[in-house]
């Protein structure tokens, strides 16, 4: 008779979980893990464990996890190459959050005169320089607000985004 009771709830998980365990294996098993994007065999771009990115993409909350992981890195980068950074006031570490995230930390290395500049509190002197490059160009009111960012480094509003 006791095959006619019902299975306990601890019981219950164990089972679900012990299936989750084993399907994560068989999948990465003949899936395969990917950390960067390729071509699966018919032609889908995929990533991770047979993530169709062409027909599912990613969830919003995917893309916060990728955000978060993506800003930690980032900092990481900064502090190693500019320890100095973490000195600065928030808005002008915003700044070199923003540019690290959009172009990549080794490339702010050739904004030396704005380095400089953020290194000796010159804000407005690091503004000028911002917008004299050719990131500038490229990016437009994502610069211009940057450079507002770095004029007004020492105030804790921050200006509009217009």
């Amino acid at each position: 008779m006791d095959w006619l009771l019902p299975l306990s709830l601890s019981t219950l998980v164990h089972r679900t979980l012990v299936m989750i365990k084993e399907l994560t294996e068989h999948l990465i098993e003949f899936e395969g893990l990917r950390l960067k994007p390729y071509h699966c065999t018919s032609g889908k771009l995929t990533i991770g464990i047979g993530r169709n990115l062409d027909d599912r993409g990613i969830s919003e909350d995917e893309a916060m996890i990728m955000l978060q992981n993506d800003m930690r890195i980032v900092q990481e980068e900064l502090l190693a190459r500019w320890p100095w950074m973490e000195d600065l006031p928030p808005r002008a570490q915003l700044v070199m959050f923003d540019l690290g995230f959009n172009m990549g930390v080794p490339a702010i290395s050739n904004f030396q005169n704005m380095l400089k500049d953020l290194a000796d509190e010159n804000w407005e002197g690091a503004a000028k320089n911002l917008l004299d490059s050719r990131y500038a160009q490229q990016v437009g009111r994502r610069a211009i607000y940057n450079a507002q960012l770095l004029e007004t480094a020492n105030d804790r509003i921050l200006p509009s985004r217009d």
